[in-house]
């Protein structure tokens, strides 16, 4: 059941996807209030996908792997349509910000397959679970700022902006724990 959830979080994935691609600012509110409701669900499904996991002691090899694989999809995603048009600018999702945090996965990635490749653990760590949190707490407001935020003034913008640039460097912070931790001489590096 874990594993289906995990899938059902990707076809999540593509709907939030295809609303966030059909978004049109002379539209209404409903096609992002529909992405945002989308997005909000999956975050409680990766949520409840792991509890369960946890709980009924079903931990898989797929699931550690599909997973966070997963949650990287649908955040790395979200970012990469807010800093598309139309939704660039009230987004405030810049395109560097992006690379910065799709550099980070790439590398941890690369660094937890080179160190499980070698028997060594190398699971998430709390620096990447915060990042996550951060990330699709950025997401979901960026979301809603894009749709409602103008109506909320320029709070709204100090939250985005404020959620942003904590993201990004949480994101930085624990891409460099994740180096230290994998080249530490405890683990084996070099």
């Amino acid at each position: 059941i874990p594993n289906l959830i995990t899938l059902g979080r990707l076809v999540l994935a593509a709907v939030f996807f295809v609303l966030l691609g059909l978004f049109d600012p002379t539209a209404g509110p409903a096609l992002l209030d529909a992405a945002l409701g989308v997005f909000l669900v999956a975050l409680f499904s990766d949520f409840l996908d792991g509890y369960l996991a946890r709980r009924w002691n079903v931990v898989s090899a797929f699931g550690r792997i599909v997973d966070p694989l997963v949650d990287k999809i649908i955040v790395l995603g979200g970012f990469i349509y807010l800093c598309a048009q139309p939704l660039a600018g009230p987004s405030g999702v810049s395109p560097w910000m992006v690379a910065v945090m799709l550099t980070r996965e790439l590398l941890v990635t690369s660094l937890r397959a080179q160190q499980e490749a070698g028997g060594q653990d190398f699971g998430a760590a709390f620096s990447g679970k915060l990042k996550m949190v951060l990330q699709s707490a950025a997401v979901a407001w960026c979301v809603f700022h894009v749709n409602r935020g103008e109506a909320l003034g320029e709070y709204a913008a100090a939250i985005r902006d404020g959620l942003l640039w904590t993201a990004v460097a949480v994101t930085v912070l624990s891409g460099l724990l994740y180096l230290r931790r994998a080249f530490s001489p405890a683990a084996g590096g070099r």
